[in-house]
């Protein structure tokens, strides 16, 4: 880990920045949209806006790379959004919201990719599980702490969103001035969605309904905070709640997937993914409750993800499991999109409780989707089954998906390399 942490920690640094800025802009704008009057479905589209931005972004940064490298790509791309997000209160109007919305998700998403394929050329195989980790945790952990900075100004103000822009831009300056070189970029060409549907039946369906929990949580709590009336602290608590939880129980729930079948897990985190947000429609906006609910949901949804990826990737040759990543981010990335115009049209006709109505309803879908994939095909022996590796809904890109099945590789070879010396 200290090698790791030696080799990249101008990146880290920079990542947890960006992460910091990235989880400000996305609850302030929840806030003040609130403030400014704009409608339930007005937001659900600013919202629903960044996730196809990101999506597009992460399909397009490799070429992008490719063409003028890493470094002007990084710096271009971070500049433009520390500008836009100075533009939201100087133009306080949804459309131009939601155009913003766009450059930033393309903008941060290309970002993700040319830091995540640093991140990799610093790695080996001996560390990539810890370079990957860290990862992770770096950016969950910026976004916890960007709910806390919301304390710090009024949201009807400006200040608010002079700090994000300041933190992106701050988030530029270790990496380029990092003595690390750059490294070559060779994207991997893509599987095809009918072929990887093929493979994982349920890995698919799985993310795509997990896309539209996570865009639910990350691109609307804050709006539903806003609309049962938490002050901006309990917002900004309600908000980091879900990234707790989701630090606090990824590794014990892929401890325990390493040793049964996935899908039986998937079933369970799914149920008790659905409870939580049960508890939400039942109790909230009782704060406490909806601490206990968003601590739950959060907690299931991001190890679902990973259980997904590693329940995919038991089914894949390892020469398959890079190209599969694309098509892996794509089917998240899509729901990702609807997610919120979904949400939106819900918390318009029924209410905030359309909030937590919307994830019950994706979990309870991939439950039962989950139980039914167990009678179709036979459970994989849990001597061969691929490695559980951590991964972190808020910033997922194709780079990283590939970063996590190459180490599922390394370790997989690394116990049949065991398994032969025993």
């Amino acid at each position: 880990m200290i090698q790791v942490i030696t080799s990249a920690w101008a990146l880290l640094l920079g990542m947890c920045l960006l992460m910091v800025g990235n989880g400000m802009q996305g609850t302030l704008l929840g806030i003040r949209g609130e403030i400014e009057g704009f409608s339930t479905l007005e937001m659900s589209i600013v919202m629903s806006a960044y996730f196809a931005g990101f999506l597009f972004g992460s399909r397009m940064a490799p070429n992008m790379i490719r063409r003028v490298g890493h470094v002007r790509v990084f710096a271009a791309l971070a500049s433009l959004i520390s500008a836009v997000i100075l533009l939201y209160p100087t133009f306080a109007n949804p459309w131009v919201w939601a155009l913003g919305r766009v450059v930033i998700g393309f903008g941060f998403s290309a970002v993700y990719v040319t830091a995540e394929s640093w991140l990799n050329d610093a790695a080996d195989n001996s560390n990539r599980g810890k370079a990957l980790s860290l990862y992770m945790i770096v950016q969950t952990s910026g976004i916890v702490i960007s709910q806390a900075l919301l304390l710090t100004a009024d949201p009807s103000g400006f200040v608010l969103f002079v700090i994000p822009s300041v933190l992106v831009s701050l988030a530029i300056t270790p990496i380029l001035l990092s003595i690390t070189p750059t490294p070559a970029f060779d994207s991997t060409k893509p599987m095809t969605l009918r072929d990887l549907f093929g493979k994982s039946p349920l890995g698919c369906f799985g993310m795509l309904l997990l896309g539209g929990v996570f865009s639910a949580q990350f691109g609307m709590s804050s709006v539903y905070g806003a609309q049962v009336g938490l002050s901006v602290a309990e917002i900004s608590t309600f908000v980091a709640t879900f990234f707790v939880g989701a630090m606090v129980l990824q590794y014990p729930i892929g401890w325990i997937s390493d040793r049964m079948d996935r899908r039986q897990l998937i079933i369970v985190v799914s149920a008790i993914g659905l409870a939580g947000a049960v508890a939400g429609i039942l109790f909230g906006p009782n704060l406490i409750w909806l601490l206990i609910s968003a601590f739950v949901v959060g907690g299931m949804s991001n190890p679902a993800y990973s259980l997904l990826l590693a329940h995919t990737n038991d089914y894949l040759e390892h020469e398959d499991m890079a190209a599969a990543s694309g098509g892996l981010v794509f089917i998240g990335g899509l729901g990702a999109v609807f997610g919120p115009l979904v949400v939106g049209a819900l918390m318009e006709n029924i209410g905030p409780s359309g909030f937590y109505l919307f994830i019950a309803v994706l979990f309870a879908v991939l439950a039962g989707y989950a139980m039914y994939r167990t009678t179709q095909r036979e459970a994989i022996s849990v001597t061969e089954t691929g490695a559980y590796v951590a991964m972190a809904q808020s910033a997922v890109t194709p780079v990283s998906m590939e970063i996590a099945q190459e180490y599922a590789i390394s370790a997989d070879q690394a116990g049949d390399d065991d398994g032969k010396a025993a």
